[in-house]
């Protein structure tokens, strides 16, 4: 009996760990969340089959390339800001619903414009729209009110908007199946989008009841915009990198193997969810301890690395492992995944890597430099799928993926190496953006 009260004392004491305690909630809030995109990505899949499939994506991937500049950053200033400040939360929610409407309406405006060069002639305009307000407005608002949890350090509501968010997509699955015998694309949007609003209309009210009404300081958007902007370009290079190449496919090869490529992609995004929970939980931290300098928050990352690292190794191992399962789930003719998912395998090491670099520098003061890292590895990832695609289709894609990403993750780690015995040989005096 001792020994079991020791036990349950030592948990004790480390559930009291912000750091433990955050990182069990996204766990929790992953893991459930794990099930039910799982749920989701097998139904959707089957049910439309590998060329519907791949054209959704299709219009996805070009959201989530647009969709960080939608507020210009401002969900990251807030966790940035509210993290130290939070009676500062108010203003910065406010403020994050304007700038995200006002920007949110002008990229769906250009986007409509654009999208006939972008995407496949055969994609309906009805279907982009859709989705782009659906992504870039009800999205970004969930994303906003997940960060405003985050920055205080509440990740169990956090988790909770996540779970809802895929729950609703789940349902919105469900109906496709139950009530749209043979359904089209189009059909699946309008239920896509159905299920974005639930989810923005829940994680709004969730805010309301735990943090309180918006008020608006938009003087504080001028001085700030230049450091949001910043934001915005590091995560859309990100996903450039991570969804370009699903948007080309669409366009420079066909719709079904974009729907392949996707499909596998999917595979490793479900297999990631435990490393973005651990990044999810420490990234708060990472802008509390670099105000110390790049060596508070190396020391900070390396326990995260080992872990991260090790999981996403054996990982990549399962993929390989597994993927002759794929086809049993998804059907016949989704047995090219099993290639796909093999050629694949080392990005969540690499995805691994990138995250927890990239965050020392971010978290260090150093953004600047990780978004022109990024977007020059984004401008490489672009032209590799441009050489590759039209040549070898997803097959290319995959080996672009793997090159950007495998620089990307190098790239960081000789940064965070530069700048640790930079500020190490000379006195710290105290966070830069600059070189």
């Amino acid at each position: 009996m001792r020994q079991l009260q020791q036990i349950k004392n030592y948990i004790n004491r480390i559930m009291q760990q912000p750091l433990v305690r955050g990182t069990v909630w996204l766990l929790i809030g992953r893991g459930m969340s794990l099930v039910l995109q799982a749920a989701y990505f097998v139904t959707i899949a089957r049910t439309l089959g590998v060329a519907k499939y791949g054209e959704f994506v299709t219009i996805t991937a070009l959201m989530a390339i647009v969709s960080p500049f939608v507020g210009m950053g401002i969900e990251i200033l807030l966790l940035k800001n509210v993290a130290k400040n939070r009676t500062l939360f108010a203003a910065y929610w406010g403020n994050s619903l304007v700038i995200t409407a006002v920007t949110g309406v002008g990229f769906i405006l250009l986007l409509m414009l654009l999208a006939p060069s972008l995407l496949a002639h055969s994609i309906s305009l009805l279907a982009i729209l859709l989705v782009a307000v659906s992504d870039l407005i009800f999205g970004s608002i969930t994303n906003i009110a997940g960060r405003s949890f985050q920055a205080i350090d509440r990740l169990n509501i956090s988790a909770q908007i996540g779970i809802f968010l895929m729950f609703t997509k789940v349902l919105a699955a469900i109906a496709l199946l139950e009530y749209f015998p043979n359904p089209t694309g189009l059909e699946w949007v309008w239920l896509y989008s159905a299920s974005s609003v639930l989810s923005a209309l829940f994680a709004v009210i969730q805010v309301q009841r735990y943090l309180g009404s918006p008020t608006l300081e938009l003087s504080r958007l001028k001085s700030e915009l230049g450091e949001g902007l910043s934001f915005s370009i590091s995560n859309s290079a990100t996903t450039i990198y991570s969804d370009i190449d699903k948007t080309m496919l669409g366009k420079l090869s066909t719709l079904a193997a974009t729907g392949i490529y996707a499909a596998a992609y999917r595979l490793i995004d479900v297999a990631f969810i435990p490393v973005i929970s651990i990044c999810g939980a420490a990234y708060a931290d990472f802008f509390r301890k670099g105000k110390d300098g790049i060596g508070a928050a190396l020391a900070f990352a390396k326990p995260l690395v080992a872990i991260s690292g090790s999981y996403s190794l054996l990982a990549g191992l399962g993929m390989l492992l597994l993927s002759p399962l794929v086809p049993i789930v998804l059907g016949a003719e989704y047995i090219p995944v099993v290639e796909a998912l093999r050629w694949l395998s080392p990005i969540p090491l690499f995805r691994a890597m990138q995250h927890l670099g990239g965050d020392i520098l971010s978290g260090s003061g150093f953004q600047t430099w990780r978004s022109g890292v990024e977007t020059s590895i984004a401008g490489l990832n672009i032209a590799l799928n441009l050489w590759l695609i039209p040549l070898y289709s997803w097959h290319g894609a995959a080996w672009a993926s793997l090159v950007s990403d495998g620089l990307l993750m190098i790239l960081f780690w000789l940064s965070v190496a530069f700048f640790y015995w930079k500020q190490k040989s000379q006195p710290f005096e105290g966070r830069s953006d600059k070189l």
